[in-house]
């Protein structure tokens, strides 16, 4: 089977899950005996040679290039900041905000559709679904459409109508559609007219192979490590984070907190972090590349994901492939399917902070914790998503 796939993002230029979901999901497939071309954008930097880090098999895997600016997490000032460092006849190229730069993707998408050869389509997320559209309207072949996550989720207080629309369309033309949480197809229901019918629920797995999981694991140190990693956004909780570190820290002192990642809200929780008085037990390591991010799974003691909407947290699981047990919000897909950790309701920081104590210190819960969920990933990967295609070929 060969399947044509739009992304967004595919490491090592990746800025959030998605790229990591896309590299995890291609290598399955190519172990599943299926071929892909993957085409993404990249933003003028060196292309990377994907194929080095995929597979082996590399006649089963191909990436096909896309000048672009931009990548998923962008905002429209950056993006036209960068505009404003081009002369006028690359302005006039690209135009001039960030829905004509997914639109010029969609353009590029008809030709590469016209000069491949392929039995479905896949697309991840909305920056893509118009390329698919396209495609399928040239190939008049399955179109199947995978959501990561959707504009609620992105921003819940004001939803871009434009994003909602071009994720419509997107739905409505697919043949079918992959959710990766059942949080995510019940807002497809909901939310977009969506019939249950057309929607299949395959939740994530991780690539037991990949080699950063075996590094040397790192000395422990002195003080007990609490970890959140992601986007320093709202979508992903930060803000409880650090309101729990303060009601933690005010019951427990040996213990330092970490905040991996980067986002609007770095600088809003380091000034809270200040106020609170906590400044001196919080390090903020800003961006890092999975090798280091996987290297402080490894140096923290416990891993916490306190998304006020995750449709499904893959993050959760690496944390435990690399030995840190975890605590997830219950507003996260993962907490469908994963039944060795803690869970707690975003908002309630009060009970954060007592399973984050208790998992310090009861070293009987904290052993369960990281054996129990260690043994249980081994059950989670991608070989579900080629059955589903299996329906298309």
């Amino acid at each position: 089977m060969n399947v044509l796939m739009f992304g967004w993002e595919f490491p090592p230029y990746s800025y959030g899950g998605l790229g990591v979901a896309c590299e995890i999901l291609t290598k399955g497939l190519v172990k599943n005996k299926v071929k892909v071309k993957f085409v993404v954008p990249y933003s003028g930097k060196k292309k990377p040679q994907h194929l080095e880090l995929i597979s082996t098999n590399k006649e089963n895997i191909e990436i096909n290039f896309v000048d672009s600016l931009i990548h998923e997490y962008i905002n429209e000032n950056d993006y036209e900041g960068k505009l404003r460092k081009l002369n006028e006849e690359i302005r006039s190229l690209y135009g001039i905000n960030l829905y004509k730069e997914v639109y010029r993707y969609s353009q590029a998408a008809k030709e590469i559709a016209l000069n491949s050869d392929y039995d479905i389509l896949h697309c991840h997320d909305w920056m893509t679904y118009l390329a698919g559209i396209n495609a399928k309207k040239i190939s008049k072949k399955p179109l199947i459409i995978h959501i990561h996550n959707t504009v609620f989720d992105r921003s819940k207080e004001n939803p871009s109508v434009h994003e909602y629309n071009i994720e419509k369309a997107g739905f409505e033309n697919a043949d079918h559609i992959i959710a990766i949480s059942n949080r995510i197809k019940e807002t497809l229901i909901h939310n977009y007219g969506i019939p249950d019918s057309k929607i299949s629920v395959v939740h994530w797995g991780i690539d037991h192979e990949n080699e950063f999981y075996n590094q040397k694991n790192p000395k422990k140190f002195q003080n007990k490590i609490v970890l959140f990693a992601g986007r320093v956004t709202s979508q992903k909780g930060p803000d409880y984070f650090i309101e729990a570190a303060k009601k933690v820290l005010d019951k427990y002192k040996n213990v330092r907190f970490v905040v991996v990642g980067n986002g609007d809200m770095l600088p809003k929780v380091i000034n809270r972090s200040i106020e609170l008085g906590i400044s001196n037990k919080i390090n903020f390591t800003g961006w890092l590349n999975q090798k280091d991010v996987f290297k402080a799974f490894k140096i923290a003691d416990l891993f916490v994901m306190p998304s006020v909407s995750e449709p499904f947290g893959l993050v959760a699981l690496e944390s435990i492939k690399n030995g840190t047990p975890v605590i997830v919000s219950k507003q996260s897909g993962v907490s469908e399917v994963l039944n060795n950790c803690l869970k707690v309701d975003f908002w309630d920081t009060n009970e954060l902070a007592n399973k984050i104590i208790n998992v310090l210190t009861r070293e009987n819960l904290y052993n369960e914790l990281k054996s129990k969920s260690e043994e249980e990933i081994k059950n989670f990967n991608t070989d579900n998503f080629s059955l589903i295609w299996a329906n298309y070929k």
